[in-house]
């Protein structure tokens, strides 16, 4: 049993209607040297116009820098960001700053030893929990943050694929429900890289995502030979299996990414 190809077609386009909605990220505390410094790192390569300082309102998430514990103009601008729905990332600086940062103030929190060493990696996965998959438009534009938010991606996808597997007891049934996130989720990494995917290179796309079938079909032969534990082989392997899958798209697109700017800043030899 696979996906129908209606419902893959009828997805690619849902994600292409909705990209180049997302707002920018918002960046702004107290900290104004940390804050600066984090501002260059994230752009560093990429989008300047892809962070935005000061006023939450509109963006993906808000990214607050603080070097020591929260002063009551800092926690009115995060109250503030939390009424207008925005996502917001404390980003914790030095050793002055607190441990965390209460639930009313931040979603999340980062911390940081130095604003000279500011772990992307972590940012971009802490982004991509709590904005979701058209977090992927960020990494596009951020390739500081790429990394870290394909990985945010993956591990989603993978606990959706995970549960998935294992809460469907009809052998079979799962498989157009795995196949959907998984292609779902290629395409998202395509999205993060700048990869442009249209309708004549998602045969290609497919192609790369049949290689998670091996997997499933021992997840259904699992679940037959090992009947009182075959739900939990099943939903290890549906985690696995994606897991596997987002990892090899990240590397493929990675190396398609590298390929295009090599040729956009090569020499364009003789006219």
């Amino acid at each position: 049993m696979k996906a129908n190809p209606l419902a893959v077609w009828s997805m690619f386009r849902e994600l292409k209607a909705g990209a180049g909605t997302l707002g920018p990220l918002a960046i702004a505390g107290s900290a104004t040297e940390p804050t600066e410094a984090l501002r260059r790192e994230l752009t560093r390569g990429g989008d300047v116009t892809a962070v935005r300082a000061g006023d939450p309102a509109g963006a993906a998430a808000l990214l607050y820098v603080l070097s020591g514990p929260p002063a009551a103009e800092d926690e009115r601008a995060l109250r503030r960001a939390r009424k207008q729905d925005v996502p917001v990332v404390g980003v914790l600086v030095g050793r002055e700053a607190p441990d965390a940062l209460p639930p009313a103030l931040a979603d999340e929190v980062v911390r940081v030893a130095d604003s000279a060493t500011v772990p992307l990696d972590e940012v971009g996965r802490v982004v991509a929990r709590l904005v979701g998959e058209e977090s992927s438009e960020l990494a596009a534009r951020l390739p500081a943050l790429r990394r870290g938010i394909c990985d945010g991606l993956i591990s989603s996808f993978s606990r959706k694929n995970g549960l998935v597997g294992a809460a469907v007891f009809v052998p079979g049934a799962d498989l157009p429900v795995l196949t959907l996130n998984q292609v779902r989720l290629v395409l998202r990494i395509g999205a993060a890289h700048g990869i442009e995917i249209d309708r004549d290179r998602l045969p290609e796309i497919l192609a790369v995502v049949g290689g998670g079938f091996a997997l499933r079909t021992a997840a259904r032969e699992a679940l037959g030979a090992i009947p009182l534990a075959g739900w939990a082989v099943k939903g290890v392997l549906a985690y696995a299996g994606t897991k596997a899958l987002g990892e090899a798209a990240t590397r493929y697109f990675a190396a398609q990414a590298r390929g295009a700017a090599a040729r956009a800043s090569g020499p364009t030899g003789p006219t």
